[in-house]
């Protein structure tokens, strides 16, 4: 059971319209946005914070994106946001060679070495204690500009603070992520954990 309830999608109108997003996305406004519209301000600046993030200026594709946030969810262990991380991969284009071995990016074939320094970075920035170092740091800029790795820390960021939500508040899954988590993550002991 969840910490705090979900609001009805209608509770907040400006969020509701803000929440469209959510529906190319995903395919349905997530439960931690409908739960973070006890207070508005939350939901709404957390929308546009997303969009901002999700914004593609660079060669960071949307897919990549998701694959980066997916590693971040992962290394913190919220099973809520790895199966959204990995739904929203697949509904970006990732290849679906990359959603089935997204556990083994290191080393499978399906992963450039560019994309890998982008999951790497995605790993060790989201570790307590951080473990950005040097050689992340080298192999990012072989690749990726500025703005790029800005844009990449960013999708880190932003699902640090959604990996935290969600398992403090034990964010009841959706059905729709439940079947990406199924399809992708459980052969490798993925489950709803807490979030029923």
């Amino acid at each position: 059971m969840p910490l705090v309830n979900p609001l009805p999608a209608n509770h907040d109108l400006e969020t509701k319209e803000l929440a469209d997003f959510f529906n190319e996305t995903l395919g349905f406004c997530p439960n931690s946005v409908l739960t973070m519209q006890h207070r508005p301000l939350i939901s709404k600046a957390f929308i546009n914070l997303n969009k901002a993030v999700m914004k593609n200026e660079g060669k960071v594709t949307s897919a990549l994106k998701r694959m980066i946030a997916w590693v971040s969810s992962n290394a913190t262990g919220c099973r809520y946001c790895q199966a959204h991380a990995i739904r929203a991969a697949e509904r970006y284009g990732a290849e679906q060679e990359q959603l089935d071995n997204i556990w083994e990016y290191k080393t499978h074939p399906a992963f450039s070495d560019a994309e890998r320094a982008a999951l790497d970075f995605s790993l060790a920035a989201s570790q307590v204690p951080n473990m950005v170092d040097e050689k992340i740091n080298d192999e990012l800029h072989k690749y990726w500009t500025e703005g790029e790795i800005v844009e990449m820390l960013g999708v880190i960021s932003l699902f640090g603070y959604l990996n935290r939500w969600n398992d403090s508040m034990g964010t009841s899954i959706e059905d729709d992520a439940v079947k990406s988590g199924e399809k992708y993550l459980e052969k490798n002991g993925w489950n709803k954990g807490k979030h029923l």
